[in-house]
C-alpha cells in the first residue's frame, strides 16, 4: 500500500528518485499514466494488470468508456527503476501534469500519484475543508 507524502525533485534528465517506501513494491516495473485533476498515476505493474482488467469489463458501446479508456492507456509508459530508483518521466506525462523540479510524491493506496509540488498544496489547500465535512454518505460504514 502506497502512503504518505514524499518532495523528491526532478532532475535535468526528467527522473525523480522514487520515495525508499515505494522501491520495492516498484522495483520490478511499474507503470506512469494520466490520473486526473493533472497528477501522474503511478500503479506496479501488478496493479496495474488489474485496474487494465477492469477496464476491460467496459461496455464498447459506451461512448465515455471508451473516451476514458484511449485518454488512460494512451499516455501510459511502462518503466522500470534503475539502481539508485531512479524512474524517467516521460515528455508527455510531465508537460501533462504541469511538473517543475519540485514535485509532491503521495500515497493513495493502490498507487502513487506524482504532483507538481505547488499544484498539490493548492489541491490540499482547497479539498481540505470537504474532507472535513465528509459524512458517511460518502464512504457508507466507514465513518
Amino acid at each position: 500500500m502506497f502512503l504518505g507524502t514524499h518532495s523528491p525533485r526532478l532532475d535535468e534528465k526528467g527522473r525523480l528518485i522514487l520515495p525508499a517506501k515505494f522501491r520495492d513494491e516498484l522495483a520490478d516495473g511499474l507503470v506512469l499514466t494520466r490520473g486526473q485533476e493533472r497528477c501522474i498515476y503511478v500503479f506496479s505493474q501488478k496493479e496495474f494488470e488489474k485496474v487494465h482488467e477492469q477496464m476491460r469489463q467496459a461496455p464498447l458501446s459506451s461512448r465515455q468508456a471508451r473516451d476514458y479508456i484511449r485518454v488512460f492507456l494512451s499516455g501510459a509508459s511502462d518503466e522500470v527503476p534503475d539502481k539508485q530508483g531512479r524512474v524517467t518521466i516521460p515528455p508527455a506525462l510531465r508537460s501533462y501534469a504541469g511538473l517543475g523540479r519540485e514535485l509532491a510524491v503521495i500515497g493513495a493506496g493502490t498507487r502513487a500519484e506524482i504532483w507538481d509540488a505547488a499544484a498539490w498544496q493548492e489541491y490540499l489547500e482547497e479539498k481540505e475543508n470537504a474532507f472535513s465535512e465528509t459524512d458517511e454518505d460518502a464512504f457508507p460504514g466507514f465513518l
